[in-house]
């Protein structure tokens, strides 16, 4: 069997005449003529003084969208994919691989926007052909675009599968979740296809839609309680996810996820061999360091510390690989937290709800807003990443920690020593959680006064033996000064911890209370789903899809399919029920007679006349209840008793 030694020369021969990189450069030419088909076919909706010029141009070369990032909940899936597809070149705009030529330091910037600019280009015709209304060229085309990028990429994968930091199948490693998503692509570009020819010759019927069902039945719900909706949660519901059939997330957040967990799992790989190179060359340091030392003369300073590196080297080997998994799991925890967090904060919104918002983020700017759209996926996907590395680093310190705390001495046989450690350090914190809990136990006892009531929680913050309580509150100031130290340092310790476990959550602030706004990323997060929630309110897109559907039927043409209006009735029964729905409310509510037309411009009405009108709207409400109430006794059945 061959070493990695033997190995090396073979990957490093390894060509295929085959560059990725340079791939990607080229796939902008198809790139650019597959937007300007599709441009062509797109119309303007208003016309420029262009089109007087050339008027055979008929308000052609719109602008080509390539997703709807605020309001769709189609082909949710379809995106996420494309965005998988994307996500090996967003990983390789953090390098400078792709520039052929070398650059100065200060023009990395543009270098960096240069590059994003030619990635999100090269990759547009997936987004544009999944969103075009004219689906059976935007397939076809897609279809064509998605063929060359598999063959290019399987061909590149499978020829040359080796690599210097994985070894054997290092591309095939790395780039399965790509090639995955460009043949789920190939899949759903067929798929289109084949429903367009079948929607042009009239077998299937295109139907287009304002309201998506999923708002639809989540305002049906609103009107409608049913034993079912109330039943009792599962422990999974209660403790882990609650599933809601009437929620969809939007297309930016599938395909942002799906970015995260494709990095998540590239960068694992990485940390991951170049883990195993960084501490096979620390082994080689240590050889050459032992060599040099035996070979002295005076090896006693070292033959002590040699011992001591060496396990030092072993046990940090051991704990990196092991809080690798560790990390790897807490971030994939985090991006599917996220998306519950969006979920739950948007239905908080939809209840107009924003307690849960610091004040300064109840009402955020619209131009902040809108912008924090465009930039919370890049921005969630950056904090994912950089949170694996600084996680996994800070598990790797309390590993480490673990392990010289409990581990080694139980190792060497040092268990009486460490618990008579762990026993003083114990004691320690025990003695100064009690004098905590004791001044509130004395507190409770000798210095609040009884309750003013036996069903009160808790006895009222009334102070009862005052000149004690003053001499209890002065001896133990002098003490709370000593405790206040530790307890300055622990509450230190604890943000440090606190805010870089918490480093990649965006939906969830680091800094303190009022300094809310000093977060980019949770200003970021709170402007995004405030734009969502005025974009994607399921009541007022229901709103609207009535104003729309009431137009449509007005005018004699067809409502959308998602949402129709019943047909209206007769006028004459319109106004029969108009009056008898005034007649129910008033019936039920007399007060509001006062509030009536006729009555507000009657402004000579005395206060006595109208106190007497509201007596008598009393009277006649309680007379009409009662009478109703006999006639409903009268009508009923007899029963025997």
């Amino acid at each position: 069997m061959q070493n990695k030694e033997e190995l090396l020369p073979i990957m490093e021969d390894c060509k295929n005449n085959i560059s990725m990189e340079l791939f990607l450069h080229i796939s902008l030419l198809p790139a650019v003529m597959i937007l300007g088909v599709l441009s062509f076919l797109q119309k303007r909706a208003q016309k420029h003084s262009i089109d007087h010029k050339l008027p055979f141009l008929d308000g052609r070369f719109g602008i080509v969208v390539p997703l709807d990032t605020i309001g769709s909940f189609s082909n949710r899936w379809s995106y996420g994919f494309a965005f998988g597809a994307v996500s090996s070149s967003v990983l390789l705009l953090f390098s400078d691989r792709y520039i052929p030529f070398t650059v100065p330091t200060w023009a990395r910037a543009i270098v960096y926007l240069i590059g994003a600019i030619e990635v999100g280009l090269a990759y547009f015709p997936f987004f544009a052909c999944l969103s075009t209304n004219f689906r059976a060229v935007g397939a076809a085309l897609g279809l064509l675009y998605s063929i060359c990028w598999i063959i290019v990429t399987i061909w590149d994968t499978f020829t040359c599968p080796d690599g210097k930091v994985l070894g054997r199948y290092q591309k095939l490693i790395i780039q399965w979740p790509c090639i995955l998503s460009l043949l789920f692509l190939l899949g759903r570009f067929v798929y289109i296809l084949v429903k367009a020819i079948r929607i042009h010759l009239k077998l299937e019927q295109e139907t287009e839609e304002l309201m998506h069902l999923n708002q639809m039945q989540h305002v049906k719900r609103l009107f409608r309680k049913t034993p079912e909706e109330i039943k009792p949660l599962n422990w999974f519901q209660r403790k882990v996810y609650e599933w809601d059939p009437h929620f969809k997330f939007p297309n930016r957040l599938i395909g942002t996820a799906i970015i995260s967990l494709i990095g998540l799992y590239t960068i694992t790989l990485a940390d991951y061999s170049l883990s195993n190179v960084a501490f096979g060359q620390i082994d080689r340091w240590k050889e050459t360091l032992k060599n040099v030392t035996i070979s002295c003369n005076k090896t006693e300073p070292f033959a002590a510390v040699i011992p001591q590196l060496e396990e030092f080297i072993d046990v940090s080997r051991k704990c990196w690989l092991a809080t690798t998994i560790f990390a790897s799991l807490n971030s994939v925890a985090y991006v599917c937290h996220v998306l519950a967090c969006y979920r739950k904060q948007m239905k908080r919104l939809w209840k107009g709800q924003k307690n849960f918002l610091p004040d300064k983020f109840h009402n955020p700017g619209s131009a902040i807003s809108v912008a924090s759209i465009a930039r919370y996926s890049g921005w969630q996907i950056a904090f994912t990443l950089w949170g694996y590395l600084i996680v996994h680093f800070v598990h790797f310190l309390f590993a480490l920690a673990f392990v010289y705390i409990f581990v080694l001495p139980i190792q060497h046989g040092q268990i009486l020593t460490l618990l008579k450690n762990l026993g003083i350090i114990l004691l320690t914190i025990g003695i100064i959680i009690f004098f905590v809990i004791i001044q509130v136990v004395l507190v409770q006892i000798f210095f609040l006064q009884d309750k003013m009531s036996p069903t009160d929680k808790q006895k009222p913050i009334a102070l009862n033996n005052r000149k004690a309580f003053h001499c209890f509150n002065y001896f133990f100031f002098f003490y709370n000064v000593v405790m206040g130290i530790s307890n300055c340092i622990v509450r230190l310790l604890n943000s440090v911890v606190v805010g870089t476990w918490l480093v990649s959550r965006i939906d969830r602030t680091i800094m303190q209370r009022g300094y809310e706004h000093m977060d980019p990323g949770y200003s970021t997060w709170v402007g995004m789903i405030t734009a969502d929630h005025y974009h994607t309110n399921p009541v007022m897109v229901c709103f609207c899809q009535l104003l729309v559907s009431h137009t449509l039927e007005r005018q004699g043409l067809s409502a959308y399919s998602a949402f129709s209006n019943t047909p209206s009735d007769p006028s004459v029964n319109n106004r029969s029920r108009r009056r008898w729905a005034l007649y129910y409310t008033l019936l039920r509510n007399p007060h509001l007679i006062l509030l009536r037309k006729h009555h507000l411009s009657t402004t000579s009405c005395l206060t006595f006349s109208c106190t007497d009108t509201v007596v008598k709207a009393v009277v006649l409400a309680s007379q009409t209840q009662r009478s109703g109430a006999d006639i409903h006794s009268d009508s009923a059945p007899e029963t025997d008793t």
